[in-house]
């Protein structure tokens, strides 16, 4: 499968047991890629990554503690020829922006198969980004918006509590007005029409998450 004679070193990062013992067996069963080491955060992935140089490390997004994002953005200050590939249950909009804006040269979801999987082992390691098509259409849709900035975030979050615009006004020391101002620019980013809206968009797409 590898274009040398070396195989594919992989480190697999995922913090739960089955599925680390599924892909490491998947894996390691495929001529060309070998299974150097597996990690149940990112902190641990970060500690092998150091030790043992694999060339692609396959990362879930949901850890406890360094989660899949922190991981990445720790990878992009360390100097590390590895590239990871993002593998995950959890795929909302933001989600996959944040990932491929962390440094992931790749997206797959969990389900994938693994024809796919290996397709992207290959692509990534020889310097391609990969991420299927339906996925990809989803994270140009996102990247064509702009950023919401901390302020308006800010709002969002309190509007997503039922606060109304005088609440959160008092509690950002701001203007009515002000809060209206920001409003309408989130409103805009989001391409949406009402408050109420802009919140529902703003939790499917994933830039407010739900807190049980």
């Amino acid at each position: 499968m590898s274009k040398s004679n070396s195989p594919i070193r992989i480190l697999v990062a995922d913090d739960h047991p089955v599925v680390q013992a599924g892909l490491t067996s998947m894996l390691n069963s495929n001529d060309g890629i070998e299974v150097v080491g597996s990690a149940s955060s990112g902190t641990e992935a970060l500690k092998i990554l150091e030790q043992k140089r694999p060339d692609i490390l396959l990362l879930d997004l949901r850890m406890p503690g360094m989660n899949g994002i922190e991981t990445l953005t720790a990878m992009q200050k360390m100097n590390t020829t590895t590239r990871a590939i993002v593998l995950t249950s959890f795929e909302t909009d933001e989600n996959i922006y944040r990932a491929v804006r962390a440094g992931a040269q790749g997206y797959l979801l969990k389900d994938a198969p693994q024809e796919q999987m290996l397709e992207a082992i290959v692509s990534v390691h020889a310097g391609k980004r990969f991420i299927p098509k339906e996925i990809a259409a989803r994270l140009a849709d996102r990247m064509m918006r702009s950023n919401l900035t901390a302020r308006e975030l800010e709002i969002l979050e309190m509007l997503a509590k039922g606060l109304t615009n005088k609440q959160i006004g008092c509690a950002l020391t701001i203007s009515e007005n002000t809060v209206r101002n920001h409003l309408k620019c989130v409103m805009g980013k989001l391409d949406v029409s009402d408050r109420t809206e802009a919140v529902a968009v703003a939790i499917q797409q994933g830039i407010l998450q739900i807190r049980d």
